[in-house]
């Protein structure tokens, strides 16, 4: 595939701002992160990729594009003997001994080989790069590895920048940015769930969502642009509100799109949950019962709790840190006083607040003071030990059509699955956000549309204004603008450097 004009464009600012991008050199890098391990995978991607590699490989077979190769990775410097060649006793090769039926000698030059491999070749224009790509699956020893990188380096190739393969998958027009940037997230994904949202947009749902939007917003702006070139052919002029209702229709989608980054935000970053109430009301018990192990010391000493404990698990494909608290209420010491005053800061950053009351009591001065400071912020009260009896007086502390209310024991596990199912139904993981494919989860495409509908916002109170369609027209680039640089189509070389530079060497 043929370099683009813009990626040409982008390589040159690259070039300005002293970045070592270069589209034709060789690149090398490990693949594998760092340590030891069954596999460690080395890459080379550019046109001496294959030419670099072959010297230091003794290969079963031909490289074949798609295809796996078993060999042995030797010193490039010593050759081999092949099969083709005339062998002459005693400096026959390891290789060629046993493929003659004769079991190796001390004679054979076995001192070359340094590990078996696996070599995979991909050929241009089909490859992640779009340039030839090898990559040489060895056993996973750093020395194993770092000396492949060392001696393709002698070769002539160059040590890969952070995200330098996915950067010149962009350049080439492999992949646009939002699917660069949901190569990050793919690999920084902590849940299955999250995988699959980056799988997603890796595939293209965002770009495939905007494009509709864009072609609206292109077909107005061309009619207006018609309309000022050819006015004296009489190309008829779009009355304000047929202009007005096609700005509409564009920011419509846009404000949907917008919308969604509250839910894709979570899913990208996950939440705080903190568990607060006063003491002995099972907080701890909630929290190991939610983390699914002993996390939490649970005694029946009330204030065993003294400092926060905070756990990150998974709910829904969502990562939630849960934070055990300090119970509330009057400090009969320093270390209780300083662990309730933690549990307040706790409860101020949570995102969201799991108020725990004891189901088997009736409800206490403390926990309608501790329901009022919690007003107004995202809550779920929960009503601890609901395997005792007297459940019912608590039950009047909250607002029900407010707050949801659950049910639960911390000890016997019932009323769990309905508490999760409770801070997914908040966080939006049962609303259907999730079945949308192509939502924002980035704060730097979320700044994008936002930016777009500003521009929309001023072009729909430009038309009211009878401002000429000259100046109507900046206002609709200005909203077109954004949403090229979602997709990379128009953007700035210190965007990209900001990208890539957070990416993995060797992807």
């Amino acid at each position: 595939m043929r370099t683009s004009a813009f990626g040409r464009w982008l390589f040159f600012q690259f070039n300005r701002y002293n970045r070592p991008v270069n589209l034709d050199d060789t690149i090398v890098a490990i693949a594998t992160p760092p340590g030891r391990g069954g596999i460690g995978v080395v890459r080379l991607a550019g046109a001496r990729a294959r030419e670099t590699a072959e010297p230091m490989l003794r290969l079963r077979h031909e490289l074949e594009p798609g295809r796996a190769v078993f060999g042995e990775l030797i010193e490039p410097e010593r050759r081999a003997t092949t099969d083709t060649e005339e062998v002459k006793a005693p400096t026959l090769t390891a290789k060629t001994a046993v493929r003659m039926g004769h079991p190796p000698s001390p004679t054979c030059d076995v001192s070359q080989r340094i590990d078996e491999v696996v070599v995979t070749y991909f050929a241009k224009p089909h490859s992640y790069t779009t340039d030839d790509i090898v990559e040489i699956s060895a056993h996973g020893s750093p020395v194993v590895l770092r000396h492949i990188v060392e001696m393709c380096v002698a070769a002539g190739a160059r040590l890969a920048e952070p995200g330098e393969f996915t950067m010149r998958a962009f350049l080439n027009g492999r992949i646009d940015l939002t699917q660069a940037e949901a190569v990050r997230d793919l690999i920084d994904s902590q849940t299955l769930y999250q995988a699959k949202i980056a799988a997603q947009q890796l595939e293209g749902a965002l770009s495939r969502r905007l494009q509709p939007v864009k072609q609206k917003l292109v077909e107005l702006i061309a009619v207006l642009e018609a309309g000022i070139d050819f006015a004296e052919d009489d190309v008829s002029v779009l009355p304000d509100a047929a202009i007005v209702e096609r700005i509409a229709a564009v920011r419509e989608p846009l404000e949907q799109l917008a919308a969604s980054f509250a839910y894709g935000k979570i899913v990208q970053e996950g939440l705080t949950l903190a568990i607060v109430g006063r003491p002995n009301v099972g907080k701890s018990s909630l929290f190991n019962r939610l983390v699914e192990r002993e996390r939490a010391i649970v005694t029946a000493t009330p204030g065993t709790t003294r400092d926060l404990v905070s756990e990150t698990v998974a709910i829904g494909g969502i990562p939630i840190r849960l934070v055990d608290t300090a119970g509330i209420r009057q400090a009969l010491d320093e270390a209780e006083a300083i662990g309730i005053r933690k549990s307040m800061e706790a409860l101020a950053d949570a995102d969201l607040v799991l108020i725990v009351l004891d189901a088997s009591q009736p409800a206490t001065a403390e926990d309608e003071e501790l329901t009022r400071h919690t007003a107004g912020r995202p809550s779920i009260v929960v009503g601890n030990k609901c395997d005792l009896e007297g459940s019912a007086p608590w039950s009047a502390v909250s607002d029900q059509s407010i707050v949801p209310v659950v049910l639960a024991s911390a000890l016997t596990g019932e009323g769990i699955a309905e508490l999760r199912r409770e801070i997914l139904r908040h966080i939006g993981g049962e609303t259907g956000a999730q079945a949308e494919a192509g939502f924002l989860t980035n704060v730097r495409h979320q700044g994008l549309v936002k930016d777009s509908l500003a521009a929309l916002d001023t072009a729909t109170g430009a038309v009211a204004a009878k401002v000429p369609h000259e100046m109507l027209l900046l206002d609709l680039y200005n909203a077109l603008r954004p949403l090229d640089a979602v997709t990379g189509a128009t953007t700035t070389d210190d965007i990209l450097n900001l990208i890539f530079s957070k990416f993995c060497i060797g992807k």
